[in-house]
């Protein structure tokens, strides 16, 4: 049983609480993953390292965490952009035309690349990686439970979650129900029988805007318009079902993105609450932007950058994360290359200083507690990172035991501080990258999955530019 107090921002209340597991000495975490319709830019992986080092932390005091982080790979609209996510065209459906592949090989494809991404930046993997269409019965018997109970209605065009039925449906986000955001009334095809302009849509049928939908499946939904009650679900009852299954009907901490507060995470608490007849989330983190050259990330504009984009320039995958560490997940971040290149200067300095050190040491209590003060203070991971800087530079402390306190803290910063860099690739690893590298060139995203894994066993990271494969050793 964990014995160290952790203080966390619940968004839920909006203050500081002290972390008080379900069940005592688990922790159940749902992270919303990506949408698997195109590579991850920089800020998203930024929010996938804030939540590794949370998950870390957790682990450090302890607990035992099952971590699991989706992947959307149907429902999420474009319209979600102008804060209405039941309006535009689905992102995957979007990609698929991009790039003349189906739905399902986009979702593989890009799936493969996040799951790279991620690795090379040295997050933990995550206990349940689940795909939402791997969940849509599961989906279905979360809308009917809330048809059923009178939460929810069907019109001809989509089944929509009735928000005057949830009385605190405003509770996560603070907002009148009149202030929310601009472009929410619009509904399903300019749907006229939505009857409040927030309710949102939990099955969208494959009718008006939505007639030629490419990923469709049956369910018990009557429309006049389709047989078959033929749709697809509403990107929030994705979570909703996907955290039940795994977490149960209650779990402990829900993470995200501040841009989902006002409604993606909204609608999950009103449809969860609802249908389950139960709390959701206790404990809700959300963690803020990251900027480039402090303005928004725009693909317009060139700033929209990849991992790739960060290591064709030369940078380790692991001075990004370095520079990840050095704001807190509830502080905007302004990313620029001077920066990325202090933090690459700072994280080789660090990492050759503890590589080099001799081994057989014991932890230093003293600076143990200062960095578990920091951690255990809503996750302030800067504030750990400096204490182990001063670590570096106590002349007082024996090199081994400074090389034993400093691993020891790199198991929440994720820092691979007790690794070299230069990797030889045994014949075996390379006659398997050129195996994936044929299966990549001819499509064959399943192969070249399998051969990801399989070089994920084996302790080998691999980052794709083209056709071209960056190997790294874990």
């Amino acid at each position: 049983m964990p014995s160290k107090n952790i203080y966390l921002i619940n968004t839920l209340g909006r203050k500081k609480e002290l972390f008080s597991p379900i069940s005592n000495g688990n922790v159940g975490i749902y992270h919303c993953g990506p949408t698997v319709y195109w590579t991850q830019h920089i800020g998203n992986l930024r929010a996938v390292v804030l939540a590794d080092t949370i998950r870390r932390t957790f682990e450090f005091a302890g607990y035992n965490v099952t971590f699991v982080r989706n992947y959307t790979d149907v429902g999420h609209l474009t319209g979600d952009n102008d804060g209405d996510a039941d309006t535009g065209e689905d992102r995957m459906e979007k990609a698929s035309k991009r790039e003349q592949l189906n739905p399902d090989l986009i979702a593989q494809k890009y799936t493969l690349q996040f799951d790279a991404d991620i690795a090379a930046l040295n997050t933990l993997p995550s206990t349940v990686r689940p795909k939402a269409t791997d969940h849509i019965d599961e989906m279905i018997d979360m809308v009917s439970t809330l048809l059923s109970d009178g939460y929810a209605y069907t019109t001809d065009y989509a089944v929509y979650f009735d928000v005057s039925k949830f009385e605190d449906y405003n509770k996560l986000s603070g907002q009148k129900l009149e202030m929310q955001e601009h472009g929410k009334g619009h509904g399903t095809a300019h749907d006229t029988n939505k009857r409040n302009p927030s309710d949102f849509a939990l099955w969208i049928f494959k009718a008006g805007a939505y007639k030629d939908a490419l990923q469709t499946w049956k369910s018990p939904f009557a429309s006049p318009l389709v047989e078959d009650g033929i749709g697809f679900p509403g990107w929030h009852i994705e979570c909703s079902a996907m955290s039940k299954k795994y977490l149960g009907n209650t779990f402990d901490v829900h993470i995200g993105g501040v841009e989902h507060i006002s409604i993606h995470h909204t609608n999950e608490i009103a449809q969860s609450v609802c249908a389950n007849h139960a709390p959701f989330a206790t404990y809700w983190l959300h963690n803020e932007h990251l900027l480039v050259d402090n303005k928004k990330m725009s693909k317009s504009e060139g700033t929209s950058f990849t991992l790739e984009d960060i290591t064709k320039k030369g940078y380790n995958p692991l001075s990004l994360r370095y520079f990840f560490l050095q704001a807190h997940y509830r502080s905007k971040q302004n990313f620029t290359f001077d920066g990325l290149e202090a933090s690459d200067t700072a994280y080789r300095r660090l990492k050759n200083i503890i590589s080099s050190l001799p081994e057989s040491g014991t932890l230093i209590q003293s600076y143990v507690e200062e960095f578990e003060k920091y951690i255990y203070d809503d996750f302030n991971i800067p504030g750990a990172l400096g204490v182990l800087w001063e670590l570096t530079k106590d002349e007082q402390v024996s090199k081994a035991d400074m090389r034993k306190t400093a691993l020891h803290f790199d198991t929440v910063l994720g820092l691979s501080l007790e690794k070299t860099e230069m990797v030889t690739i045994p014949d075996d690893i390379k006659a398997l990258l050129e195996e994936r590298k044929t299966a990549r060139m001819n499509k064959d995203w399943v192969t070249s999955d399998k051969i990801r894994d399989i070089l994920l066993e084996k302790g080998y990271t691999v980052l794709d530019s083209g056709t071209e494969q960056t190997v790294l050793k874990k």
